[in-house]
Order: structure tokens, then C-alpha cells, then sequence
């Protein structure tokens, strides 16, 4: 007879409290003021997105003013975002879609209106979304979409990226002083690769957009492009288009001195378009 082999079972209370410490193991805490944002309010629901490096905190104050008008608002935080630009390496542009496509749907088995809004590349993904639900979405609100940029350099992206993980990153475009969106220091390029790819599909769907569009466009954005926003202009299908100019801005416009005209014309845009739709 051969030597017998003893199988031992440990306790649950041990187990789940191995499983636990191993979680924790790898579990990247969130980064200070860079949770979620979520209120229930009213009927009318607004979904809004960062941008990429980004997190809530670029579009808090934003979502906070629609909560105090009676809107529910929901911002999540994007996956790879809020963390370390090495997480956000790990990630692609399918899982910050789907977070908020999850998201969506939430909100939209409770409200009777639900909104799209982004930010840079929280615009990309707002559109995105219009395009695969159509009438569910009754309005996007767009600061500064990011659908493409003029930098020859992403010609060679998919080969740089095999070679550094990350380049210097680009963040608080700011012109107000004193403004800190706490984005990544870093600009991890695996993850920005997956977004350019992402644009593509976007951008090749812009005409299945026909949702009223309320986009804001900082006049001089060190980051986006103006003809980023002039191709979503130029392609989508809406016939309730209208294209606010910021002058006192840069890229994150919801933190500098024009947001409260961005705040207050949103308020104006959701009112009037849920009074439509009812």
C-alpha cells in the first residue's frame, strides 16, 4: 500500500479571511477625491464621464450643480483611472465603455430622461454610447470631445509602446490658477493606444448621432484640437446642434472660468430638451 495522502479543509472563517488579505494584496486604493459621484434626484438623469488620466474630480463641481437643480447625476470612475497610471496600462478602452454602458442601463430603468455628458475623452465615450442606444439618450452635452489629435508622434505609437510603458503626461490645462484636476503625471501608452483605436470606431459611427448636442469648445486647448470637434460637428445626424465658444478656458473647462457658463447652459439644455421629450 502506498503512503496516503491527507486532504485538509480549513475552516471558512479562515478561508474567506485568506481570500480577503489576497484581495487586498492587489487592490489599488483609489486616490483622494477621486471616488464616484452619484445623487438621486429626479426623473431627469445625467451619465458623465472624466476624461483619459483623469477622474470625478475634473467634472465634480460640474455634476454637483445638476444635483442641486433636482437631476440624478452618476459619475463613475472609469477603470484604470484614480489609481496609478500603471493600472490605467492594464486597461482598454472596452472596459471604460462598458462601465458606463453598465451604468446607463441602471439609470435608465429608473428615469424617465437620461443625458450623456463628457469630458475630452469622456465626449468620445458620450458619443460612443449615443450611437449604440440611440433613443434610450436624449441629449449629450460634449466639453472639448476627444475624437483625434494632430501629434504625428501617434504614427509610431504602436511600436513605442512596446518599448517604454509610458511618456510625460499631460495634465491641469488650466488657465484659472490654483486648479489641480489630478490627473496622471504620466502618459501610459497602452492605454492611449486602445483610446486612438477607439476614436476610430467612433468617429466611423458619428452619423448614427442624432440626439440633440449642446458641445463646448475652449478657443485655445493645448491638449485637444479644434478640428477634433469639428469633426463630430461635421458627422453627426442632429438637427439641434449648438457650438459654445469658450474664450476664458483651456482643455478642462469644467474647472476654469468658464464653468459656471458651462453649468448653467447645461441646466438650460436638460430642461428644455426633457420638456420636449415628455
Amino acid at each position: 500500500m502506498g503512503p496516503r495522502t491527507v486532504v485538509r479543509t480549513l475552516p471558512p472563517a479562515v478561508v474567506a479571511r485568506r481570500l480577503a488579505a489576497v484581495a487586498k494584496e492587489f487592490t489599488v486604493p483609489v486616490l483622494p477625491g477621486a471616488e464616484p459621484f452619484l445623487h438621486h434626484g429626479g426623473t431627469t438623469a445625467v451619465l458623465m464621464s472624466h476624461g483619459f488620466t483623469g477622474s470625478p474630480v475634473s467634472v465634480r463641481a460640474w455634476a454637483e450643480h445638476l444635483a442641486e437643480h433636482g437631476h440624478t447625476v452618476s459619475v463613475p470612475l472609469l477603470p484604470g483611472h484614480g489609481t496609478t497610471w500603471r493600472e490605467l496600462n492594464r486597461t482598454t478602452w472596452q472596459q471604460w465603455y462598458a462601465a458606463l454602458d453598465d451604468e446607463l442601463r441602471r439609470l435608465a430603468e429608473r428615469a424617465d430622461h437620461v443625458f450623456v455628458a463628457g469630458l475630452s475623452m469622456g465626449g468620445a465615450l458620450a458619443l460612443r454610447l449615443a450611437e449604440e442606444h440611440g433613443s434610450v439618450i436624449k441629449g449629450l452635452v460634449l466639453v472639448n470631445p476627444a475624437v483625434k489629435v494632430e501629434d504625428v508622434r501617434l504614427r509610431a505609437l504602436p511600436l513605442l509602446m512596446r518599448v517604454v510603458p509610458a511618456l510625460g503626461g499631460i495634465r491641469n490645462d488650466i488657465k484659472l490658477t490654483g486648479q489641480d484636476e489630478g490627473a496622471y503625471d504620466r502618459l501610459p501608452l497602452r492605454a492611449l493606444h486602445s483610446q486612438v483605436q477607439g476614436w476610430a470606431q467612433t468617429v466611423a459611427d458619428l452619423g448614427r448621432v442624432d440626439q440633440p448636442l449642446l458641445l463646448f469648445r475652449s478657443r485655445v486647448d493645448h491638449v485637444v484640437p479644434a478640428s477634433s470637434s469639428a469633426l463630430v460637428l461635421s458627422r453627426v445626424s442632429s438637427t439641434d446642434v449648438t457650438e459654445v465658444v469658450l474664450e476664458e478656458s483651456y482643455h478642462v473647462a469644467t474647472m476654469d472660468n468658464d464653468a459656471p457658463l458651462i453649468f448653467e447652459r447645461t441646466v438650460g439644455f436638460l430642461d428644455r430638451i426633457a420638456v420636449t421629450a415628455s
